[in-house]
């Protein structure tokens, strides 16, 4: 005769998961023993067990006499029997009403802790030149959740230049929900479509680098300054967004958010609020559209339209348009990208020269791999002007950039570039090198 322990271990266990599940069950289980209930039948079977085995012990003890169990014993032994049984059937209930409500709420089965994803990445840079200086220039925190199959949420928290009350600042980068209209409600006009609805703080879908700007992605240890000067990257703002994909690689994005609100001087990248307690009196309107019929190949253009870019102070239009190649075939890349900014209205923008603001780079490179990882290398020439449209005055930058990106694994960058600058009439060149580390996961 045995008696197994295995109802012990598993009633210890399923009293752990009701403990945690309670606020779970309490509505729908009101049938099922509480945690209380639960912990009385594990003391009173383990007081059992411990009886029967040390009757057990004197019973398969082959060196001993073993007295035949008396009537009385044989009738507890029955007694207890059943009542483990008894036990075991509602600790099998509970268990299975625990898995299939925790399962249901998002905390157990395929739970929360599945369903969040935690990732990030981070760049420090040495800058020669004129600059002289080492920063760790961005610390970026990424948290995911998928609360079912169609809603998820993105966010990202960035701390940037090290220290908050430096010169460095803590900031949202992207905070928004997102629905998957063709998995929720079937919405498609296509067979191979997809389309999703995006509303919170994102960024904006403009350009190359703005979307997509983790280190190990581009060349050169600092963005280009197109998409930093002429496209404020990192460009996020608070709205609502529609995008999705269609058949031959076709893909577009629609979005309504909040707008920039620039100075007296008419700077693009001053006018940024980042979603802090920001004017809204003029939103602006962004579309894009991008083809990736082939693979490697990207094809995009991007517009932008706000009613007035100063926020009912000066009532200035604004138009920015964009357009883009991003190519990465065997090993050969090249990234072109020219925008341009029209400012209408107040005549002091024009008195500056800010009416008209743009810039384009072109950027070959090759990559190929080494022992221990992948190498590039990369040339970057890139142009912009501000205020272009002062006449006869010298207001253009250009810079010439040449240096490599080292990958020991796609995650990780080190990088080394130096630059060449061109710079307007008294304004000081600054050709200098540049090192960076980084990284993302």
């Amino acid at each position: 005769m045995s008696v197994s322990r295995a109802p012990v271990f598993r009633t210890l266990s399923l009293a752990l998961m009701t403990a945690l599940a309670t606020p779970v069950l309490a509505q729908d289980n009101a049938n099922l023993p509480s945690r209380e209930e639960l912990w009385q039948m594990l003391q009173a079977q383990q007081a059992q067990l411990q009886a029967m085995q040390a009757r057990l012990d004197q019973l398969q003890n082959p060196g001993a006499a073993t007295p035949a169990p008396t009537a009385a014993e044989a009738e507890r032994i029955a007694h207890i029997e059943a009542r483990l049984a008894q036990n075991e059937a509602r600790i099998e209930a509970t268990g299975g009403a625990v898995e299939t409500a925790l399962a249901d709420s998002g905390f157990g089965g395929d739970g929360w802790w599945k369903r969040t994803t935690i990732g990030g990445y981070g760049e420090m840079h040495y800058n020669g030149g004129n600059t002289d200086q080492i920063d760790f220039h961005r610390f970026v925190l990424f948290a995911g959740h998928r609360f079912n199959d169609w809603l998820r949420l993105q966010s990202e928290l960035e701390i940037e230049h090290a220290d908050d009350e430096k010169n460095g600042a803590v900031e949202l980068e992207q905070a928004f929900l997102e629905a998957d209209l063709t998995s929720a409600f079937g919405w498609r006009l296509g067979e191979n479509d997809r389309h999703s609805l995006r509303a919170g703080l994102f960024l904006v879908p403009v350009g190359i680098i703005n979307e997509t700007h983790e280190p190990p992605t581009f060349f050169g240890v600092e963005r280009n300054r197109i998409e930093n000067q002429i496209i404020p990257t990192t460009w996020r703002e608070g709205g609502v967004a529609l995008n999705g994909t269609f058949g031959q690689g076709f893909s577009y994005d629609l979005a309504t958010h909040s707008g920039l609100q620039v100075g007296s001087n008419f700077a693009i990248r001053g006018g940024r609020q980042s979603v802090s307690e920001a004017p809204a009196e003029d939103v602006a309107y962004t579309g894009r559209v991008k083809w990736k019929g082939i693979p490697g190949v990207e094809l995009g253009v991007s517009g932008q339209y706000q009613q007035d870019i100063t926020q009912g102070a000066r009532g200035i239009d604004a138009t920015l348009l964009e357009a883009h190649v991003d190519i990465l075939r065997n090993g050969f890349g090249l990234r072109a990208l020219y925008a341009r900014w029209d400012l209408e209205g107040a005549t002091d923008v024009k008195a500056l020269g800010r009416d008209t603001q743009y810039g384009w780079y072109v950027e070959p490179s090759y990559r190929f791999a080494v022992p221990t990882g992948m190498l590039g290398v990369f040339g970057r020439h890139e142009r912009w002007d501000t205020q272009s449209g002062l006449a006869g005055v010298d207001t253009r930058f250009d810079v010439t950039s040449v240096g490599f990106n080292y990958w020991p694994v796609p995650e990780v960058v080190f990088k080394l570039d130096y630059q060449f600058e061109d710079t307007p009439n008294g304004v000081q060149d600054d050709d200098r090198l540049n090192l960076g580390i980084g990284y993302q996961f």
